[in-house]
């Protein structure tokens, strides 16, 4: 990952996860990589998934983070408080529309 530009971050708040990001302060990419059987993956997945199908929610999500960064430019623990309301609302949305969707593939895997 180094030679590819990325910083390593190591857990980064999240237990069993390692993080990386790309572009110093301009943070032009992050990578998560979890250990298997994490229960944080379903979770990223659903959220990041959810952001791809709800182009509407993804702009919101989107306003939110570009207000808050120019609200804290430099406060970066302030700027992640700011964004984790929309967040913990939107995890519980897409993790329940994630299930679903992968509970539906399921099923028709099971018919074909």
């Amino acid at each position: 990952m180094a030679e590819l530009g990325y910083e390593a971050l190591e857990e980064h708040g999240i237990a069993k996860r390692r993080f990386f990001r790309k572009g110093g302060e301009e943070r032009t990419h992050h990578v998560h990589v979890f250990q298997k059987g994490s229960e944080h993956i379903e979770r990223h997945l659903a959220f990041k998934e959810y952001m791809v199908a709800h182009s509407d929610q993804a702009k919101e999500y989107s306003k939110l983070k570009q207000m808050l960064a120019q609200q804290f430019p430099l406060d970066i623990g302030s700027y992640t408080e700011g964004k984790d309301p929309f967040i913990k609302k939107a995890e519980q949305e897409a993790l329940a529309w994630y299930r679903k969707r992968r509970k539906g593939e399921s099923s028709a895997a099971e018919t074909d």
